[in-house]
């Protein structure tokens, strides 16, 4: 018990001092594309920030002028506050077409005082149905927290403040196919889903609370070349393997505050459990 209490302050301690060091972001205005939502999605503070708003009639979202083949993607969030019940808000990776790959984060709204559900899956050809769902061990509302990507050729890793959360492996070998030729667009919109998103669809938006609005900042994108001539990629590759440390920290995020996993619902696969979850 000790041990895991330890273990336990030392995650936090990462977070606090990984949230003090400022990161070099990007400029929104160069590097994104405010897609729909009218003047409910905003860029301001010379670019630095954006927002996303939702109210009654619209949703908001944008998109990056730039289309990314692996690489490690890193974006600031602060969520939608107070009763955020049936909003979803989403960033993810996307490519285009009736075959597309997606790698996602979507963060589905609460009623205050709830946590919020952080919701991931992962699409090859067009099929999904590869989600996790966690609770996060802060309240996202009132600061900013870290998502990143790193997408690489032999895996997908989902880490929170730089926590790793969870990793798809690539297992073409066992006939599973994984996102790799397709190049992705980052995307990002905040909409209604009080269909589905909150308890099931049973709590539905309160609309007196809108317009709900979630804030983005620091947005930063390392991209990866498979070439092993390139000595920069070479060590821009091993940066972002899991070492032993990290290994942990994935045990202890899926230990604690894993909520779903899809590999574990036997009702849903009732032929068998998906072949990559079977390794």
């Amino acid at each position: 018990m000790a041990s895991t209490h330890n273990e336990f302050y030392a995650l936090m301690l990462v977070v606090v001092v990984g949230s003090m060091v400022a990161s070099c972001g990007a400029n929104f205005n160069q590097d994104f594309d405010l897609t729909w939502g009218d003047h409910r999605a905003k860029i301001f503070n010379g670019g630095q920030l954006l927002s996303l708003s939702l109210d009654k009639v619209s949703g908001s979202g944008f998109q990056s002028k730039k289309e990314y083949l692996f690489g490690r993607i890193d974006m600031q969030l602060k969520l939608v506050a107070g009763n955020s019940a049936g909003t979803v808000t989403a960033y993810y990776l996307s490519s285009q077409g009736p075959t597309h790959d997606e790698i996602d984060f979507e963060f589905l709204g609460n009623v205050s005082g709830d946590p919020y559900i952080l919701h991931t899956n992962v699409f090859t050809k067009g099929q999904g149905n590869r989600e996790q769902q966690f609770y996060l061990w802060f309240d996202p509302t009132r600061n900013f927290h870290t998502y990143s990507i790193i997408w690489k050729p032999q895996h997908i890793i989902f880490l929170v403040d730089n926590i790793p959360i969870r990793v798809f492996k690539n297992a073409e070998t066992i006939g599973v196919p994984f996102p790799k030729n397709q190049p992705m667009r980052i995307y990002s919109s905040l909409w209604n889903a009080d269909d589905w998103a909150t308890r099931g669809g049973l709590v539905k938006t309160d609309w007196s609370k809108a317009p709900f609005t979630a804030y983005y900042r620091n947005f930063k994108a390392t991209e990866f070349s498979t070439s092993s001539s390139n000595s920069f990629s070479d060590a821009a590759w091993q940066s972002n393997e899991l070492d032993a440390y990290g290994r942990r920290r994935l045990r202890w995020a899926q230990k604690y505050f894993m909520i779903y996993n899809y590999c574990n619902d036997l009702k849903r696969f009732p032929q068998g459990i998906p072949a990559e979850c079977r390794r």
